[in-house]
């Protein structure tokens, strides 16, 4: 007999009946009724409750056992007594009767409970992170995780596309966030920098020939930390594709995302045909560039309707002429609530930095349209007729107004939507919906450094490509970029690829980038470019963040092994850390401590 099992605690079954075996595992809980001791022994296959009566030569040993202790426990399988078996367990209907024991490794008392997972402070969970990763949710997630990625690695390579791992080691580029820099001991003074992404890797692969390139590649930003992203690393689904347009990698990768969310759904409905949905539109109708699509509802501009003759609610005619907007966000069957849910939803708003939300709730007195609440009164009929139908509401209904400059009218209307959604119970919060948002701006204005500035990705293709760059204002050109969206999270962004050297350094001049810093940054695809490159185009998306919507976790942090904390501390291994006066002196440099402030 093996020396430490023979099986797993998830492994056996009534077949095993009688037969003599040996599990090695944690002990989960321990129960004592009326003098029997139980033990719910556990590893990462599965529980297999074991029992020792007085009359059992280990029951000495077993009455010392605790929870989370390690132990060895030997016996016979003998069927539960009738009434007692688990269905919910896969070992449910038979237990262990132990003849023998050994404690394997003894545990001190429990900085945090594994048994029942109850609420416990982040701080504590991560420094005992490998205790906290014994619980079964936080195990269960792990697992899922490594199975997903798995299935994302066999549907690319069905796809025709090959696995390559590119340098951890680079240069720093403008990828839109923080580097991790490394300093060179070989070259002092110079700093090595952790790939934000392998953007550049990839695009020199398809110059290179390689056509289909995909890896689940690390990346490392340093930037703050928050639900959906983890501070310092995380994981992505990197892919890029040669000889290819924007709708080619829709259709490419449609399949393999909607075939993982299927796998993993647990039967809740995934969307079959993602939706193209405007950069532009996506912000008007929902106030946001990763839409919820769960909740139906769509927010209208009525800016007009404001300023119709008649209407005298100078509030909002005073923000339309000053270049704002009104937007207005339906509320079905809301006219049935009572004040305080208005109000509420009022007091939200100011709590938001806006000065309340304005609403309208529709009667029909007679087959005529009509309004109450605090500003109907200063709107005619007419013009609340209009807004209605704009809103897509009738009588029974309200409608709720965002006012103010575009940008925060329409993210006020936004966080509006997803709350009125939730407050009346219309968001169906058990399917996954899918979408793209594509034509995303190329640029934005900077307002701190005034110039143009990337919007998003610098080596996207501009729409219309070199001529557009020359003759349009670079804040109307749209970009091949694009992000796929579900449930109100981003989880990839990609593009078509600027592959033409003349294109991308009018692309950078734009941005206030000479030829001289292309080279510099950017040298070798720069080079590459000028020696036969394919249009070509990718994308990468979000390990962490599938994960977590498959898992219905809250943060990405309940699906990474060992994340760090808010504070961008690994509190488990103490990092960061000071360095040596010797590595630092082998490095050649000097640490220089900001000063602190004077209070």
């Amino acid at each position: 007999m093996h020396r430490y099992r023979t099986h797993t605690c998830g492994q056996l079954r009534e077949e095993q009946i009688g037969d003599t075996v040996r599990l090695s595992g944690w002990v989960h809980r321990v129960r004592d009724h009326g003098g029997v001791l139980f033990i719910d022994l556990r590893d990462h296959y599965g529980i297999t409750q074991c029992v020792a009566d007085p009359d059992s030569a280990a029951f000495a040993a077993v009455e010392k056992m605790r929870s989370e202790w390690v132990v060895r426990l030997e016996g016979s399988v003998r069927k539960r007594p009738a009434g007692t078996e688990n269905s919910d367990l896969p070992t449910g209907q038979i237990e262990l009767f132990i003849t023998g024991a050994e404690v394997l490794g003894a545990a001190a008392e429990l900085p945090l409970p594994v048994f029942g997972e109850p609420d416990y402070p982040e701080e504590i969970r991560l420094r005992y992170r490998f205790i906290d990763l014994r619980r079964e949710t936080l195990h269960r997630n792990i697992m899922t995780r490594t199975k997903i990625v798995a299935s994302m690695r066999r549907r690319m390579t069905e796809a025709g596309f090959t696995e390559f791992a590119t340098p951890i080691l680079t240069a720093s580029s403008p990828e839109g966030a923080r580097d991790f820099l490394v300093p060179s001991r070989i070259h002092p003074g110079n700093f090595y920098a952790l790939p934000q992404a392998p953007q550049q890797y990839k695009q020199l692969l398809m110059v290179a020939g390689f056509d289909r390139y995909f890896q689940i590649a690390p990346c490392f930003r340093d930037e703050d930390p928050r639900a959906d992203r983890l501070p310092g690393e995380f994981y992505q689904l990197d892919l890029e594709m040669s000889f290819v347009e924007q709708e080619d990698v829709f259709q490419t990768m449609e399949p393999v995302l909607r075939g993982v969310f299927e796998e993993f759904a647990e039967g809740k409905p995934v969307t079959q045909e993602f939706p193209r949905i405007r950069h532009a539109d996506a912000m008007l109708k929902y106030g946001s560039d990763k839409p919820d699509l769960r909740n139906p509802l769509v927010i209208a501009d009525v800016s007009d309707e404001f300023m119709r003759d008649g209407v005298t609610f100078n509030a909002f005619r005073n923000v339309i002429g000053s270049g704002g907007v009104v937007r207005a966000i339906p509320a079905p069957g809301a006219a049935v609530q009572p004040r305080s849910f208005f109000d509420k939803l009022n007091d939200w708003a100011r709590g938001e930095g806006a000065p309340g939300l304005g609403y309208v709730v529709f009667d029909d007195e007679t087959g005529v349209l009509t309004g109450k609440g605090p500003i109907a009164k200063f709107i005619p009929p007419d013009v609340l007729a209009a807004i209605a139908s704009k809103a897509g509401v009738g009588a029974g209904d309200a409608v709720f107004f965002s006012a103010g400059v575009e940008e925060k009218a329409a993210k006020l209307a936004g966080a509006a939507r997803i709350r009125i959604g939730d407050e009346l119970g219309v968001s169906d919060k058990d399917r996954f919906e899918l979408c793209w948002i594509v034509d995303f701006p190329f640029y934005e204005w900077n307002e701190e450094e005034k110039r143009v500035d990337f919007a998003h990705n610098p080596f996207s293709m501009p729409q219309g490509g070199l001529e557009a760059l020359q003759t349009k204002d670079p804040l109307t050109i749209p970009a091949f970029q694009y992000d796929l969206v579900c449930n109100g999270f981003e989880i990839a962004s990609g593009g078509i690829r600027n592959h033409k050297p003349d294109t991308m350094l009018k692309a950078f001049e734009l941005a206030g980038y000479g030829e001289d810093t292309v080279v510099e940054r950017f040298g070798g695809m720069y080079r590459a470019f000028q020696y036969g490159a394919p249009p070509h185009g990718g994308m990468a998306a979000g390990v962490d963040r599938v994960v977590m919507l498959l898992c219905g976790a809250q943060t990405v942090r309940d699906v990474a092994l060992f994340p760090m904390n808010q504070r961008a501390e690994d509190i488990l291994m103490g990092a960061p850390a000071p360095a040596s006066t010797k590595q630092l002196r082998e490095l050649s440099l000097r640490v220089n401590p900001l000063e602190k402030k004077a209070v």
